[in-house]
């Protein structure tokens, strides 16, 4: 089905954690990311347009922005990381799935930081981890279906 269409149609909203982890349908995007911090109004207006995400915390604003773009602002890099969407559409209030997922990857040593957005569930490991996470994530969705 054409992005367009998908984007039109209403999407099955998955409540339970096996629902979650058999449909989570685990993505890897391209590119790399960083997550950076400023407490510089001016600098995270000018990062916001490019930002894949921000949250504002006591500390001021963190974001998670391309690694190009925080090198371009002349801010550090440290820990590129690799984002692998869950395709899956989880209810906000399903309880499980970053739970189920951050579990399977640490068990096998693959450090992972989650956000949880409206539609899915994204997973940031870092840059070399990333096919390793992605077949991790793989596996489990395949034992989800399985029944496992």
């Amino acid at each position: 089905m054409p992005m367009a269409d998908r984007a039109k149609a209403k999407p099955v909203i998955s409540r339970t954690c096996d629902e979650m982890i058999a449909r989570m349908a685990p993505d890897l995007r391209p590119g790399e990311f960083v997550f950076v911090t400023t407490r510089e109004d001016s600098l995270a207006q000018t990062l916001l347009p490019g930002a894949v995400a921000l949250f504002r915390e006591d500390e001021g604003f963190s974001l998670i922005v391309p690694l190009a773009l925080a090198q371009d602002s002349g801010l550090g890099v440290d820990h590129p990381m690799r984002c692998i969407t869950l395709s899956v559409h989880s209810a906000l209030d399903g309880v499980g799935l970053t739970a189920a997922v951050s579990a399977a990857l640490g068990r096998q040593g693959v450090p992972c930081n989650m956000v949880a957005a409206y539609h899915h569930d994204h997973v940031f490991v870092p840059s070399a981890m990333a096919e390793r996470a992605l077949a991790i994530l793989a596996a489990l969705q395949a034992s989800g279906q399985d029944g496992g």
